[in-house]
């Protein structure tokens, strides 16, 4: 898509994958694209801008927020990792400060942008088994005090963590009014690209090894989104970003057709032709966990998150489904493998 009318659209927080991957497709598309980072390593071939930030304070890098058109929020550490209590304060504070520290920095602009986007996350819904939540139905995950409101109470204490980060991350958000400026928030799940260090390529690794079987029930859903159809998304929402009015600005951003794990698993080992695919049980997923410095949450809370607003008004998905999804992201990794 090449837009007859440019925007100036500022990352902040967008060296990461998902960031990098928006930013070639931005600018490909004819958008002057800047980069907020930390830690800005321009490559060779990167033509767009990068610019140097530390998430917390005003600095000269804030004069781009008067330049710009539209603000696509992504700071955030990793949430791949231990949930002690230094990280926990880490995952805490490099979402909602920068958040913050935006919501000051636009309101007092004198030329502020129409769209501000900011990453959520689709973790914030409740474990559902049962059936897909979305913008208009879906049920909140239950917060540290409110165990066993919408949840069984016996979920590990972990689950309410990840749902208390999206909870704070949000209000972060909505704390500071931005008149002339439109929030929304993109509850995205897992993308999935090619490009090395993703999701992805976690979940191949596995699959091509003999490890990509079924992991602990397999009855926990799996919400995904393509690359390419997060990034056509996120041009719907640039053009239209009315289109979340009606959910106070919430927009799911997945694809379609959250799938069970073992059937997500057993796709994408087809999609390798890997007929072996060992299953992991509950506690060796959290032996796995324990060695790999992470959190088994992030593999056995069921997500089961569907796009409500993007179809109402008419996105037509190029991977809706899972099957089609993995074959493409797989023959894209081996031609950059070859």
């Amino acid at each position: 898509m090449v837009y007859a009318n440019p925007m100036r659209i500022l990352i902040p927080g967008g060296s990461g994958q998902v960031g990098t991957l928006l930013a070639r497709h931005l600018y490909a598309a004819g958008h002057e694209v800047t980069i907020l980072s930390r830690h800005p390593n321009a490559r060779p071939e990167q033509l767009w801008r990068t610019v140097k930030w530390d998430g917390l304070t005003p600095g000269p890098w804030a004069t781009e927020i008067d330049r710009s058109d539209a603000i696509i929020h992504l700071s955030g550490r990793s949430v791949n990792c231990r949930y002690n209590a230094k990280n926990r304060q880490e995952i805490f504070d490099s979402r909602t400060k920068p958040t913050l520290l935006l919501g000051q920095l636009i309101a007092a602009s004198p030329t502020p942008p129409k769209i501000w986007m900011n990453a959520s996350t689709s973790t914030i819904y409740r474990n559902a088994l049962d059936h897909p939540q979305d913008e208009f139905t879906g049920e909140l995950g239950d917060l540290p005090d409110q165990r066993g409101t919408h949840e069984p109470a016996n979920l590990p204490e972990t689950w309410s963590f990840s749902i208390d980060v999206a909870h704070r991350w949000e209000e972060a958000l909505a704390a500071i009014p931005t008149p002339q400026t439109r929030k929304i928030r993109l509850r995205s799940s897992m993308v999935m690209s090619p490009d090395a260090g993703g999701v992805f390529s976690v979940f191949s690794k596995l699959a091509r090894l003999g490890l990509g079987g079924t992991q602990g029930t397999g009855k926990q859903f799996v919400s995904w989104m393509h690359d390419l159809d997060y990034c056509r998304a996120t041009d719907l929402l640039l053009s239209q970003p009315e289109i979340t009015d009606e959910t106070n600005g919430i927009v799911n951003m997945t694809a379609p057709e959250p799938m069970p794990n073992r059937e997500f698993m057993r796709t994408l080992r087809q999609a390798w032709n890997q007929p072996i695919g060992l299953p992991a049980t509950r506690w060796m997923l959290e032996v796995g966990a324990l060695a790999m410095r992470t959190e088994t949450e992030l593999i056995l809370k069921s997500r089961q998150v569907t796009p409500a607003v993007l179809l109402k008004h008419g996105f037509d998905f190029t991977f809706p489904t899972w099957s089609t999804a993995a074959q493409d992201l797989v023959a894209r990794l081996k031609a950059r493998q070859s």
